[in-house]
């Protein structure tokens, strides 16, 4: 959804988190459903999600089948629901609209399937609220390929690609990591003030048990003798299971079918530009996107990446005047050092760093970085490559550089290439290279995104009658 725009606590791990594998999938590994274990389903729906929940909790934003444990680990006939039955479900949650308190707000309204799960539209956040007119501070991210992500950590280290070196934060979801389960973050838009604006727990249910979906809900999850709608726990936690067990569903979240996955299994070739922009992409020295985007090149053991290592970065994007809270020039969203996430507001050294999305998909978005700033992907690239040395074009003329960012942590903000200059003070990318990056990016799209045709209209669930 919108991004965050209040306080979500999540315990952060003080050790680090070794990983002897990259964010990569190989061909001969699952891709069904990945990366959840539910455990203490039990607990009350809070302490079993992790949550500390304030007055008005505000949002943004190893690969086998999950197992269901606990109290709500069984349905109907005692027997643990099919994933089949589970993704069917979790579906049509996510296409409700009378979940929220304005009956016109859906997961699937900020998260667009036609656009890759991200955002429909050009705008920096999405409208929510009680009369859609509220705004967080975020732009929404995408959901696709977002499966299993390493938990949250401030010292990652990755055996394979970094020698063992600790790289700083890592995981978690959100643009802040603040999370690490996806029942997490889908409770988190439910209760925003700036989103579904539910005010607690008791509104969710309350709405979900006159959806039209209802009563295969109950029929579904209830034990014998029993009515899961009569229970508030119940019904939000296997509401938030059927939510995650939809958003691990590989035809819709994973499907690895862009062109670029078909060149990988020796099924296509990359055109002339696509072969250099993948060259520039990996080289360290030009556009050195691999540092915080891996890809692989195709060998007898393909394997699949995500074009994420999870980790974040201060990239001094320029502020956007159309989020409502930079009206405030006092006001900074400085992602992991806050005002959303708080356990790491002592950490100076991460003001500005927001975790590195996917770049799956990248073409069809028309939002780009934490803020949605820009609004093109010629525009990204283009800033990449010129922020250091044309700083007005991207700042105004006259106005120091990241502006979104206060001064004293400017030293945050990465001087990599593509941004560090060459010797004679050049960018490191002419327009020819931004030209042949995009062509190789574009080779990044899923095939049910390559025309427009939007499912969503198609899919969203009508009120029941008496909603508003």
């Amino acid at each position: 959804m919108n991004g965050p725009s209040g306080p979500f606590v999540m315990a952060r791990s003080p050790q680090p988190v070794i990983v002897r594998r990259s964010a990569l999938l190989s061909v001969g590994e699952s891709v069904s459903l990945s990366g959840i274990l539910l455990r203490g389903l039990a607990l009350s729906a809070c302490a079993w999600l992790g949550l500390t929940l304030p007055t008005r909790l505000q949002a943004c934003s190893a690969d086998d089948i999950p197992v269901l444990t606990g109290k709500y680990s069984k349905g109907a006939h005692g027997q643990e629901p099919t994933q089949e039955a589970l993704v069917a479900l979790g579906r049509k949650i996510f296409f409700d609209p009378s979940l929220s308190a304005s009956g016109r707000q859906a997961c699937a309204s900020c998260h667009s399937p036609a656009h890759g799960f991200g955002p429909p539209n050009a705008l920096p956040v999405q409208p929510g609220g009680l009369r859609m007119d509220g705004f967080g501070l975020r732009a929404t991210p995408s959901l696709r390929y977002q499966h299993g992500p390493q938990a949250f950590t401030e010292h990652y280290i990755d055996l394979m690609d970094n020698n063992g070196q600790d790289s700083g934060p890592a995981g978690g979801r959100t643009w802040d990591g603040r999370v690490n389960q996806a029942r997490e973050q889908a409770l988190m838009p439910l209760l925003d003030a700036q989103e579904m604006a539910n005010h607690g727990l008791s509104d969710i249910v309350a709405r979900l048990r006159r959806a039209p979906y209802a009563a295969e809900f109950d029929a579904l999850l209830s034990l014998p003798g029993t009515h899961i709608l009569d229970d508030e726990e119940g019904v939000i936690s296997w509401m938030l299971t059927a939510i995650e067990f939809y958003e691990q569903s590989p035809e819709d979240f994973h499907p690895f079918s862009s062109k670029y996955d078909d060149y990988l299994r020796g099924r296509a070739q990359l055109s002339a530009p696509e072969k250099r922009g993948f060259q520039i992409f990996n080289d360290p020295e030009r556009g050195n996107c691999a540092k915080c985007h891996p890809s692989v090149t195709p060998s007898s053991t393909v394997i699949f990446p995500r074009f994420t290592d999870f980790e974040f970065a201060a990239l001094g994007v320029p502020r956007n005047p159309r989020i409502p809270a930079n009206r405030d020039a006092a006001f900074f969203d400085l992602g992991l050092c806050g005002p959303v996430r708080h356990d790491l507001s002592d950490h100076p050294e991460y003001c500005g760093m927001f975790r590195a999305p996917t770049l799956r998909n990248v073409a069809v978005r028309r939002s780009f970085f934490h803020n949605g700033v820009f609004h093109s992907l010629r525009e990204v690239l283009s800033f990449y490559a010129t922020r250091d040395t044309d700083p007005q074009r991207w700042y105004g003329r006259g106005q120091p550089r990241y502006n979104d960012l206060p001064a004293r942590h400017h030293g945050n903000v990465n001087q990599e290439p593509p941004f560090k200059p060459l010797p004679n003070g050049q960018p490191r990318l002419s327009p020819r290279d931004i030209d042949d990056l995009q062509a190789f990016l574009n080779t990044l799209t899923d095939r049910d995104l390559m025309s427009q045709p939007s499912p969503t209209k198609r899919l969203m669930v009508r009120p029941a009658p008496g909603h508003p």
